[in-house]
């Protein structure tokens, strides 16, 4: 397990979420987007946890370093935007977002993170 470190995507409306990567693979996938090397792959996925990061204070969820992958393409069920997936999530990981899984079609890896 690596070192913590921190990437942000942002959707079309230009939020922010930040993220937390410790899977080595997946740090250097994130870089690789960044970098413009990987142009398939760029949206992320996985699931949420509903409290809030310290280093994600805007929201009051945040994603599970552990489950996050990055995709081209994925099942509409687990699409939502940032404030949806806010202003609705007492009802996410049942009928909406099922298993608190996300995948926010719109999203994009667009920096690291020092915090």
């Amino acid at each position: 397990m690596a070192s913590p470190r921190y990437f942000a995507f942002t959707e079309r409306d230009g939020q922010e979420f930040i993220f937390e990567l410790t899977n080595e693979e997946r740090i250097a996938e994130a870089l690789d987007i960044i970098s413009g090397k990987e142009q398939s792959k760029i949206h992320v996925m996985g699931r949420i946890k509903k409290r809030q990061a310290s280093y994600n204070p805007k929201w009051s969820y945040h994603l599970d370093p552990d489950t996050i992958s990055f995709f081209a393409m994925a099942i509409e069920v687990c699409d939502a935007n940032m404030d949806y997936v806010e202003d609705h999530l007492d009802e996410a990981c049942g009928a909406f977002l099922p298993g608190c899984f996300w995948c926010p079609w719109s999203s994009k890896v667009t920096r690291e993170v020092t915090l």
